[in-house]
């Protein structure tokens, strides 16, 4: 007897899988996209983490970027996330490639497309008839297998592999602003929230001061050396915007808005600092 042939499910590209699977995810998990070096960081609210990487197909470099780090020998996966996995749309991971993925740790998640629920309700309607309409609604799963819950280890052990990593990968205060899974992603870096934060005390006053840098703790050489800034006329350790500005408000406008909206929270403690002797 034929096996049932299983429908594949069709995405465009990477970051249409990703933005599929992201918008389905149960309450309680939050995703980070393009964090910890994963296409994304899921992190549940009691703070385990899930390191994704999305792939069209499942093939080994896909596998070996989910698992990167845990079996180098040095040392090297004391900083991670709880649960490694891989993204791939639903019928494409063949069941040799899923035994491998098992035993390096790696769970598969497969995904469907986003309107392949209401396609395979009518499917099942029309073959069992209209009262399998509830059955169907209920039992639809957009990806498989289920996150992993906090409260219930014996629900997900079987399908997730929990590496109890020394240390969790660090999590930006703010979700990034970038598209998971797509091509040279812009990525919002520990750096890069430091120097929105100088860019907005710039706007605000228009200058900045060395001390503005020690407050949010980055170094300004590189803002000087990129024509980013420029020393302020007459005016020891200011600063104003040089010929190449940074503009971090055109590469992340939600997250720049966002960290702008928090300004009372972060800003200098002395906004408007005395302005110091000119030089001579």
């Amino acid at each position: 007897m034929k096996a049932p042939r299983i429908t594949k499910s069709v995405f465009e590209n990477e970051a249409a899988l990703c933005s599929t699977f992201i918008a389905a995810l149960p309450e309680g998990w939050t995703a980070y996209p393009e964090t910890a070096g994963f296409d994304i960081l899921l992190v549940r609210a009691d703070g385990a983490q899930i390191g994704v990487e999305a792939k069209m197909t499942l093939n080994a470099k896909v596998l070996l970027q989910a698992v990167e780090g845990i079996y180098g020998g040095g040392g090297e996966h004391s900083t991670g996330p709880d649960f490694r996995a891989v993204l791939v749309p639903f019928g494409t991971a063949g069941v040799e490639m899923k035994c491998v993925a098992r035993y390096v740790g790696a769970t598969v998640i497969e995904c469907r497309a986003a309107d392949e629920g209401d396609k395979e309700i009518e499917r099942q309607v029309a073959r069992y008839g209209e009262f399998y309409r509830r059955y169907a609604t209920r039992d639809y799963k957009p990806f498989t297998p289920e996150l992993p819950k906090a409260d219930d280890y014996f629900d997900w052990r079987e399908a997730w592999i929990d590496f109890c990593p020394l240390q969790r990968c660090p999590v930006p205060d703010y979700v990034p602003d970038v598209a998971a899974g797509a091509s040279g992603p812009s990525q919002l870096s520990a750096w890069k929230i430091k120097a929105i934060k100088i860019c907005i005390i710039l706007e605000k006053r228009g200058w900045v001061a060395v001390a503005d840098f020690k407050h949010i703790g980055i170094d300004r050489k590189r803002w000087l050396d990129m024509w980013w800034l420029q020393p302020r006329e007459g005016m020891r350790g200011h600063y104003v915007a040089g010929r190449s500005p940074l503009d971090l408000r055109r590469q992340h406008p939600v997250n720049y808005a966002q960290i702008e909206a928090d300004f009372e929270k972060w800003k200098p403690a002395d906004a408007e600092p005395v302005a110091q002797v000119a030089l001579i």
